[in-house]
């Protein structure tokens, strides 16, 4: 059985019909990456998982649970880890604070302190910058902030959305060098990412959205190696 698994799910925004029969699958320990080009659908597909939005058809399973229609909160007891789009850290809250308010329903303190202490071996630099604001952080730090964060509920499944948006080269490179060792380390991930080969060089499956739809989906080397998405997100003729 499938960790999480979309079965034909279909989402609206008001008229628009953003979804259109999404189906897919994500197993234990896997890294499975959505790319395709703006307005694909994939931001909206982990919206709709994390219940930001419900489907309006079809059907969501998180470890065998229904979580179609429950409320965002639920979703995330149920097991679900996302880092949004545009980080969503709190600027006027400390590196800390931003870490303690991932973990707001662990009522066990020492938890709470080894996930921390568990973030900060992935991001040394968070601990040296512990008492700061999140909002005088930069972009890779607050990215940094961003996953540690979601990693304090002890996630089933880890969704990430744009992690290398906007950061320079030589970050972008250890942020995917981070997710390959939490995953290395048992965290399974559902990444939305608009690089596709530094994507598909650390995933073992992905699955490929043009207009709501998905058009291929196949393991991360054959995607490489596939003509339309070579020529459509690798850049290659």
């Amino acid at each position: 059985m499938s960790l999480l698994s979309l079965n034909n799910v279909h989402s609206h925004y008001g008229h628009i019909h953003a979804l259109k029969g999404i189906s897919l699958d994500v197993n234990k320990g896997e890294i499975v990456t959505l790319i395709g080009s703006n307005g694909a659908g994939k931001s909206t597909t982990l919206r709709t998982i994390s219940g930001m939005m419900h489907p309006t058809s079809g059907s969501i399973t998180l470890n065998g649970v229904d979580i179609s229609k429950m409320d965002p909160h639920a979703i995330v007891l149920a097991g679900l880890g996302h880092v949004p789009e545009g980080r969503g850290i709190f600027p006027k809250l400390t590196v800390k604070e931003n870490l303690e308010m991932g973990a707001f329903t662990v009522t066990d303190r020492q938890a709470v302190e080894e996930r921390m202490e568990y973030g900060f071996t992935l991001f040394p630099r968070l601990k040296e910058r512990v008492s700061q604001y999140g909002g005088t952080l930069s972009g890779g730090e607050q990215q940094m902030l961003a996953i540690a964060r979601g990693l304090m509920l002890n996630p089933s499944i880890l969704m990430l959305d744009e992690p290398s948006m906007g950061l320079a080269p030589v970050l972008v490179e250890l942020i995917f060098d981070i997710i390959k060792t939490l995953n290395e380390k048992g965290t399974t991930v559902l990444l939305v990412e608009q690089n596709a080969l530094m994507a598909l060089s650390i995933a073992h499956r992905g699955y490929v959205l043009q207009t709501g739809e998905i058009v291929v989906n196949d393991s991360a080397a054959n995607l490489k190696m596939n003509p339309l998405v070579q020529k459509a997100y690798l850049g290659m003729d």
